[in-house]
């Protein structure tokens, strides 16, 4: 259910420069870069997210695209979901790509909330062009997120296009709310520059992989 998100959202220790650039490979972005993030359980990650990974690199001009994988996602059981160390390894094991970049940061941040995540983020990495990405069946859902507004007003957003879920997350709450900052057509590869709020759907060759499917498809395993 959709409720008022504050002005403020409850702030964090951050941690120091040094923490964050070692949970990021070791070097920190430099200002001006253009990072796609997409979170989620990755329970496990599969060809679907790196295929979505590519397609918001090649099509929003992004630098780089982190994956924010979650030590437990709020909306989801914690049965079945493997430790956070495992998903970590599986999902570096499965991208192999030098602009693909896996982290823990939400761990690092001591946050489960999309919102105080992207919060810390941007407090402790200003001058960094984020977008968030995500699948157009999690446009229709993200009114059940806390603080979702709070998400579109930080940052771009770009809804990649799933089986059977586009044309819903068009007409979704979400997009609703917020029909006044869509991007169409040609300005959406613009999204990146774009103050927030922004966003747009990427119709992009569709992936049928989820990772619920393949955690059915290998039933008593923890994946």
């Amino acid at each position: 259910m959709d409720k008022p998100a504050p002005d403020v959202l409850p702030d964090r220790g951050l941690p120091t420069p040094a923490r964050l650039a070692r949970a990021l490979d070791g070097a920190l972005p430099p200002r001006g870069r253009a990072i796609g993030l997409l979170g989620g359980s990755f329970n496990p990650a599969h060809a679907g997210h790196v295929h979505i990974s590519r397609q918001a690199l090649k099509r929003l001009n992004l630098h780089e695209v982190w994956w924010l994988v979650s030590p437990q996602n709020p909306l989801k059981a914690k049965d079945g979901m493997a430790p956070l160390a495992e998903r970590l390894r599986k999902a570096r094991l499965l991208t192999r790509h030098q602009r693909i970049r896996v982290t823990a940061l939400e761990a690092l941040f001591g946050t489960q909330l999309t919102a105080e995540s992207l919060g810390c983020l941007l407090r402790r990495l200003p001058e960094r062009r984020f977008v968030w990405l995500m699948g157009a069946d999690n446009m229709i859902q993200v009114v059940r997120w806390h603080h979702w507004t709070k998400i579109f007003n930080q940052l771009p957003v770009a809804v990649l296009a799933r089986p059977s879920y586009s044309i819903r997350a068009s007409s979704s709450k979400a997009a609703i709310r917020f029909r006044k900052g869509r991007l169409t057509g040609s300005r959406a590869r613009q999204l990146a520059l774009s103050p927030p709020p922004a966003w747009a759907l990427l119709r992009i060759r569709l992936n049928k992989l989820s990772a619920t499917g393949l955690r059915r498809a290998r039933p008593g395993q923890t994946v």
